[in-house]
C-alpha cells in the first residue's frame, strides 16, 4: 500500500504552526479545548511504536528519513507503518513529501517544541 503525501500547503494554518504558546500545566487549569487537544496529541505518542518512529524522525541527520529506512527498523508491514504515520502526520507531530516513489518525514518543531513546554516542570507553581 503506497503511502500519500499529506504535506501542508504555503500558508496553511495549522494548530501546530500557531504562533502563539500553548498551555502550561503549572499556570493553571486547561479548559476543556485545550485538554481535548492535547489529548489527541499525546494520544499519538502513546504507541510504543510511535514514539520510536517520531525518536527516529526526530534525530535523523539532514532533518527527514526516508519510509524506507523507518519500515527496515520494524518487524511490521508496510501498511502498519503506514498507519502509524499517518496518526502522527493527522496529530500535527510530523510532515513528508514525496519524492519519487519514496515518501521522506520530517519532524515538526513548532509542535514538539510546544508539548515539552507543556510538560516543563520549571513553569510549574511551586507551594
Amino acid at each position: 500500500m503506497p503511502i500519500r503525501s499529506m504535506t501542508m500547503e504555503a500558508g496553511a494554518d495549522s494548530a501546530a504552526d500557531s504562533a502563539t504558546p500553548g498551555p502550561v500545566l503549572g499556570h493553571g487549569p486547561l479548559d476543556e479545548d485545550q485538554a481535548g487537544h492535547l489529548a489527541g496529541t499525546f494520544k499519538a505518542l502513546g504507541d510504543p511504536v510511535r514514539l520510536r518512529l517520531i525518536s527516529m524522525i526526530a534525530s535523523a541527520a539532514g532533518g527527514e528519513i526516508c519510509v524506507c529506512d523507518l519500515s527496515a527498523a520494524f518487524p511490521l508491514t508496510g501498511p502498519t507503518i503506514s498507519h502509524h504515520l499517518r496518526i502522527l502526520r493527522e496529530a500535527g507531530l510530523v510532515d513528508c513529501a514525496r519524492r519519487g516513489t519514496w515518501v521522506y518525514y520530517r519532524p515538526v518543531p513548532a509542535a514538539l517544541t510546544r508539548l515539552a513546554a507543556v510538560l516543563d516542570a520549571r513553569h510549574a507553581a511551586i507551594p
